[in-house]
């Protein structure tokens, strides 16, 4: 039987892991062992940059009272989860491919039986760059998002590192490689 794996995409905001998510899903469509996560998010639908549903701070507490989610933070005054569902895939040898905080790294590997992690990471200058570029937060919340303090890095045998400061095709071509590791 196929093992399947929890992939963690973890980084700083700005660092491009939605994109790099977004254009992985595309490539390994045709691909059944691989399944891309849209997380929940107690913010409004409808921003390009990031394909997530979209819940009320009550709708969020009340699924999350409800055990609906797998994986659940706080980040930037907002609520984040995976669905409940994440188990069940692993268990059918998926590789179930996620954007998620850093902050639940720990839980995730105590909670599933194979989890691997992307670290996605830019230079200060890219990360700032891209926030503004987005337009989502003000300069106050873009400010606060560049000095949250965070674990250095994630360490482990399960873990690749994708520095994402370029040119995007190389770096879509380099994650799409990562994912791969981690289905054979």
């Amino acid at each position: 039987m196929t093992v399947g794996c929890l992939v963690l995409t973890v980084g700083p905001s700005g660092a491009g892991k939605d994109t790099l998510l977004r254009r992985a899903a595309a490539e390994l469509r045709p691909d059944a062992r691989f399944c891309f996560l849209r997380r929940y998010i107690t913010r409004p639908a409808g921003d390009p940059h990031e394909d997530h549903i979209a819940l009320t701070e009550a709708e969020f507490r009340a699924r999350e009272r409800a055990g609906e989610f797998s994986l659940v933070w706080r980040a930037h005054g907002l609520g984040y989860a995976l669905p409940g569902t994440v188990g069940g895939l692993v268990a059918e040898g998926r590789i179930v491919v996620a954007n998620v905080s850093r902050t639940v790294v720990a839980e995730a590997r105590s909670r599933f039986a194979r989890v691997g992690v992307i670290q996605v990471t830019a230079s200060r200058e890219t990360l700032a760059r891209r926030l503004g570029e987005r337009g989502r937060e003000s300069r106050q919340d873009r400010a606060g998002r560049l000095a949250r303090q965070l674990p250095a890095g994630i360490e482990g045998p399960d873990v690749r590192t994708l520095v994402n400061d370029g040119p995007l095709e190389p770096a879509v071509e380099a994650f799409v490689e990562m994912l791969r590791s981690f289905a054979g």
